[in-house]
């Protein structure tokens, strides 16, 4: 059984919504074709929006300490994920690259692609998806520095108002290491395969 977002608003009033808005587009939502939308509307953003019913830092909490003293970079590439933009609630759909350089423990690599997903499924913007994301790796592992790029195209540019399809944004931060070092920088830039003439 699913978990029900902590709202105030029922499944009922949210397929009420779904009618409004279909009926506010120029449509019947009384019509064969268009009478159980509502109800999968509902359960798709139920899916979509699961973001905030996790803590992504739970997913870190976990750690392994034999990992032999490796202190090396460790890199999570090509995390694809699709979230919605805040504004025009449009999807944004990319890839996220994570890197981070432990101290003493690592985490499974399955858990970074899982604290993407956690902020991802929420309203977003690519900046502060970007940011979150790091700064939930900084703040529960503690490594020495985290690195995160996403690439990403934005439905809300591409189906709409300018109409340019092809486009994708590119977003970064840098935390420690990362950003106090460029060698670190350069070569985790290079592992993500976008290293070659970037300052």
């Amino acid at each position: 059984m699913s978990k029900q977002p902590p709202t105030d608003v029922t499944r009922e009033q949210a397929e009420e919504a779904v009618r409004t808005l279909l009926r506010w587009a120029g449509e019947d939502p009384s019509r064969e074709g268009l009478l159980d939308t509502p109800k999968r509307v509902v359960k798709a953003y139920g899916d979509w929006f699961s973001g905030y019913l996790s803590d992504p830092g739970e997913y870190l909490r976990r750690t392994f300490k034999e990992v032999a003293g490796y202190d090396e970079m460790v890199v999570l590439r090509d995390i694809e994920f699709e979230s919605h933009c805040e504004h025009h609630m449009a999807p944004i759909i990319g890839r996220a690259h994570v890197g981070y350089l432990p101290t003493n423990r690592v985490v499974g690599i399955s858990k970074l692609a899982r604290v993407v997903d956690g902020f991802a499924r929420r309203f977003q913007v690519q900046e502060k998806l970007t940011a979150e994301i790091a700064q939930c790796i900084q703040e529960n592992l503690h490594p020495a520095g985290v690195a995160v790029v996403i690439d990403a195209s934005h439905e809300c540019m591409s189906t709409r108002g300018v109409h340019k399809r092809g486009v994708s944004m590119v977003t970064s931060q840098m935390l420690g290491s990362f950003r106090d070092d460029a060698r670190t920088r350069m070569e985790f830039l290079q592992f993500i395969g976008i290293g070659r003439g970037v300052r």
